[in-house]
């Protein structure tokens, strides 16, 4: 059984110990430069401030213009190529509609790109690149209701990619990002394999290789107890029977064995594998909303919004027509990500917000019969809390104070509402809080006592990183050397037997 382990563990090693090298240097890269994501802090930047002198037209007409036979998930209006534009959601699509003329807007052209590029870089240079379907720096999911996307270029070499649906803005990627990527989120994430044939089995070779190196790892921690001396050392005095390489890769593995198999494992947890941490009865939260997105529901007029929104203080960027527990209200936001409500029937004033209780009768909705409970974050937890930008998940808003409701449901699902806005900004049913202990915790170490004490959660990474490293260098050297004895034989075995006859 022993010489079996041995075996299991020196062939897996063979195979994998270089792509782990990769993995281990990605990493690295990753903890300063994130793959290209457009946050919500630059969106806004570029957007100019909406003008309540000539707009817009009624929200009933840009539904009607639509041609919709349902309502929508989501409607705002912004400013795109420099002009008012409703944004209409329905599901996965995105439909465009002038708010100044109210038609649909179906086909945006070169011309209609550069224009987006313009309003997002003003004052610089712009060269239209093409429309792709999904290179490198777009293989998103979240990308795919605006594909295909027009790419231009800005003449400080980033990249724009431009929505042919809505024609928006949606990544930026700038040649800082590009370069490092090459060697970070591209190479960690085996994105060599995305966008060609090998597309379709791009997840299924991410989890077996994730799973084999996990295998791997286990065996070596097995083999490197078995031929550590904890008593009586071998006779050259050393608690490990090898030398050289080969002691570096022995006890780099005690001391960074169980390390390394924590990333590993966790990144095999990333890819939810045979989906896990899904529940087969995931909560409907349809009902938050209190029925559907219908212009009935919102009186007040775009241009009324904007003035009231004015007097208030607030340069607003983008409207949003929210409806909650069967009200509805129009979200202002401005440059800044500060935002402020009006009921859409008209009536009070400007509100920073909504209360509590308005939120729990919205949530009670979900499940009406069920209990709930409900607290108050006023600080970050160990499931609710922000990563810096560049991070995976970094382009997640996470405002305070926010509401966290627990539901009694099947999959035991959580709420975390923005009483700002009203907006749910999370949903966590059991899978997921496994998944943030399983992945997040082991993977990025998201624990809030190293990440708010940045400089230990760095030498923290770096430390178990550089171990990592040391292992599968060593491995891979071990590995190519055992290959050549494997050739160097099999040469002197033909030779051999060429003299005899």
């Amino acid at each position: 059984m022993k010489r079996y382990l041995y075996l299991w563990h020196r062939w897996l090693g063979i195979g994998l110990c270089l792509l782990m090298v990769l993995w281990f240097v990605s990493g690295l890269v990753m903890l300063y430069v994130g793959y290209p994501k457009l946050t919500q802090r630059e969106h806004l930047a570029q957007l100019p401030a909406l003008s309540a002198q000539g707009c817009c037209v009624p929200l009933a007409q840009a539904l009607a213009a639509t041609g919709a036979l349902r309502a929508p998930g989501s409607v705002r209006l912004t400013t795109v190529a420099g002009q008012p534009r409703y944004l209409l959601r329905y599901g996965r699509q995105v439909l465009a509609v002038d708010a100044l003329g109210g038609e649909r807007v179906s086909s945006f052209a070169e011309q209609d790109a550069l224009a987006s590029a313009r309003q997002f870089a003003a004052g610089r240079d712009v060269s239209y690149q093409g429309l792709v379907d999904e290179d490198a720096w777009s293989h998103s999911r979240a990308l795919d209701a605006d594909r295909p996307l027009h790419r231009v270029g800005l003449d400080d070499g980033t990249l724009l990619y431009i929505s042919s649906q809505s024609g928006e803005v949606v990544r930026d990627a700038t040649a800082t990002e590009r370069t490092w990527n090459w060697l970070g989120a591209w190479l960690h994430w085996l994105y060599p394999l995305r966008g060609g044939v090998m597309d379709r089995w791009w997840s299924g070779i991410v989890i077996y290789l994730s799973l084999a190196a996990t295998l791997m790892t286990v065996l070596g921690i097995v083999v490197g107890l078995l031929r550590w001396r904890f008593g009586k050392p071998y006779r050259s005095g050393s608690h490990s029977p090898y030398q050289g390489i080969a002691r570096w890769h022995h006890v780099g593995g005690l001391l960074f064995g169980a390390l390394t198999l924590t990333w590993i494992f966790s990144g095999l947890m990333s890819m939810n594998p045979w989906r896990l941490f899904d529940h087969h009865m995931p909560l409907d939260t349809a009902a938050y909303q209190g029925g559907e997105l219908r212009a009935e529901a919102f009186p007040l007029a775009p241009q009324q919004a904007l003035q009231r929104f004015e007097r208030h203080g607030l340069a607003v960027r983008e409207l949003h027509w929210r409806l909650i527990g069967g009200q509805g209200y129009v979200l202002g936001v401005d440059g800044r990500g500060a935002s402020a409500l009006l009921a859409a029937d008209g009536s009070g004033g400007v509100l920073s917000g909504l209360d509590d209780e308005a939120l729990m009768r919205a949530s009670q909705a979900i499940r009406p019969q069920g209990r709930m409970q409900v607290e108050r974050l006023v600080a970050y937890d160990f499931y609710y809390y922000a990563r810096a930008e560049h991070s995976m998940l970094g382009h997640l808003e996470r405002p305070l104070p926010v509401l966290r409701v627990r539901f009694d449901d099947p999959a035991q699902t959580w709420l975390h509402l923005d009483p700002r806005t009203g907006a749910v900004l999370g949903q966590l049913d059991e899978g997921q809080r496994a998944s943030r202990w399983l992945f997040a915790l082991l993977h990025s170490w998201d624990w809030l006592p190293l990440l708010r004490s940045r400089p230990l959660w760095d030498g923290w990474m770096w430390l178990g990183s550089l171990g990592g490293l040391v292992i599968c260098l060593s491995g891979t050297v071990l590995g190519w050397r055992r290959l050549q004895r494997g050739r160097s034989r099999r040469r002197k075995k033909a030779v051999h037997q060429v003299l005899e006859s």
